[in-house]
């Protein structure tokens, strides 16, 4: 039985790749996404995200534009990392916006009520929409069977701070609001950071072209601009959806968190209690550890059935 996933997502490259994983993989029933401002605007994020369901053959699965700004900080957006637009590669962008009522907070709570238990939430860009609905209905948490959470970094150090990560760093006070009341999984910079995909691969969709060509683009990250690394870039918001289709991919301990809204040179960052100085009781699954390989058999999966889905085969 496929597991039904919203996503609340900011296309991105690397929030391309984990849809196309997620809309490829018999595993996952994409029921939604809900779209917000991070890596561009939410006028973009949206259009990117009906695009990369169009390519895919998926223009079936609604989408609801959300928030277009942070809660209180000033929007911070990503177009050096993802390109203009905020995403690479040549789409089929749809002529005319096609998107659900609804505002995202709001078909979140929908889609909740909807499928109950049977529902995860997949959050991987700054959190507004998934703080709103939190504040709309505190007891999200026990209507879904999960929450996921991409952004932070508990026991790391940050990539847009020293210590804090991006997602969080762009919405501090949803960030706060998520890790207060959504009794998360937080997929973090403890483990995306080791989530690469080798340039083999990367070059191997190249070769192969059509819709792989594509997916080469939102792999391949701006190396002039940005370290990637020896091994590969890292596709941070793809671990997400690897542990779906497979759990055991990421191992989780609970901790207490909060998250640093007070401006200074923390803002944005997760304080982790890992030695339990506040003796709060624990309200955060922290993934500490990933298995590389099963993360990118799963995405390899995944990556394939879209392909195939983009071709009509």
């Amino acid at each position: 039985m496929s597991r039904k996933v919203l996503f609340d997502t900011d296309p991105g490259c690397d929030d391309a790749v984990m849809l196309a994983v997620a809309l490829g993989h018999d595993d996952v029933d994409v029921v939604g996404l809900s779209t917000v401002c991070g890596n561009t605007t939410v006028e973009n994020t949206t259009r990117n995200a009906q695009a990369i369901l169009e390519l895919g053959g998926r223009d079936d699965v609604p989408v609801a534009r959300g928030c277009a700004r942070p809660l209180v900080d000033e929007l911070a957006t990503a177009e050096w990392v993802h390109g203009e637009g905020g995403i690479r590669g040549d789409l089929p962008y749809p002529e005319e916006e096609e998107v659900v009522e609804s505002h995202g907070a709001d078909f979140i709570l929908e889609q909740a009520y909807e499928h109950g238990a049977d529902l995860t939430i997949a959050a991987v860009g700054p959190l507004p929409n998934l703080a709103l609905a939190l504040a709309k209905e505190p007891d999200l948490p026990e209507i879904v069977g999960e929450i996921y959470v991409m952004g932070g970094a508990a026991l790391a150090g940050g990539n847009v701070t020293p210590v804090a990560e991006a997602n969080f760093h762009n919405d501090p006070a949803a960030a706060s609001r998520v890790v207060q009341d959504a009794h998360a999984k937080m997929v973090g910079l403890d483990v995306t950071d080791s989530a690469s995909i080798p340039f083999a691969d990367i070059e191997e969709y190249e070769e192969r072209g059509g819709a792989f060509d594509v997916v080469a683009e939102w792999l391949r990250y701006p190396t002039e601009t940005l370290d990637v690394g020896e091994e590969g870039p890292a596709i941070h918001d793809a671990a997400v959806v690897a542990d779906l289709i497979d759990p055991g991919v990421l191992d989780f301990e609970e901790y207490y968190c909060e998250i640093d809204t007070t401006g200074g040179p923390s803002h944005g960052s997760v304080i982790c209690d890992q030695h339990d100085i506040y003796g709060e009781e624990p309200n955060t699954h922290v993934a500490v550890d990933i298995d590389v390989e099963r993360y990118r058999e799963t995405v390899e999966a995944g990556l394939e059935g879209y392909a195939a889905g983009a071709s009509g085969d």
